[in-house]
């Protein structure tokens, strides 16, 4: 890969990499360039850029942190209190589907216990873990903001709720 790439403008720019060998895409340092623009602050645009980083890898790897920070023009520490924050960015290599089960109050009294037991026994894995296949990683969450259909769990984009045990294996079905 070419260390730069030409803007709109016709202007070469580098391409971020870091000292652990992690390059940025060029087509995704032109998304979060592109993302950027729509803010005063460059910070408003990292939650994007990490997803950007997560589409292309899976996760955000450590070096990836170091080439957001750079696109954007702040500080990394910045970058990795965004990426450790927010639940959804991935820190560590993770299955195809990622289910994230609800542990809030609400989950928790309407039979976390009982989902979160049958999804471990299904998938052979607890929480924190990865199928030997590389197909679902499990993951607990401390609220997907469906209170009101617990106990609530997430695959990728999707919300289940309320979901019995007896639903799990009709619904795994749907993820290959």
């Amino acid at each position: 890969m070419s260390d730069s790439f030409y803007d709109a403008t016709g202007t070469a720019a580098p391409i971020a990499t870091d000292g652990d060998g992690f390059v940025l895409h060029a087509d995704d340092r032109r998304a979060m360039l592109d993302e950027r623009a729509h803010y005063e602050q460059p910070q408003a645009a990292c939650i994007e850029a990490l997803k950007i980083v997560q589409k292309r890898h899976g996760w955000v790897p450590d070096g990836a942190i170091v080439a957001v920070a750079e696109t954007l023009g702040i500080g990394s520490g910045d970058v990795e209190g965004v990426a450790t924050f927010y639940n959804l960015i991935f820190r560590q290599p993770v299955g195809r589907h990622v289910i994230l089960v609800c542990d809030s109050s609400s989950c928790f009294l309407t039979g976390y216990d009982e989902l979160s037991e049958a999804l471990s026994q299904r998938l052979g894995i607890g929480f924190g873990e990865t199928t030997k296949d590389n197909r679902f990683t499990l993951l607990p969450t401390c609220c997907l903001g469906a209170c009101d259909r617990g106990p609530a769990m997430m695959i990728g984009d999707d919300t289940f709720g309320p979901i019995a045990p007896s639903d799990l294996s009709e619904l795994l079905e749907a993820y290959p």
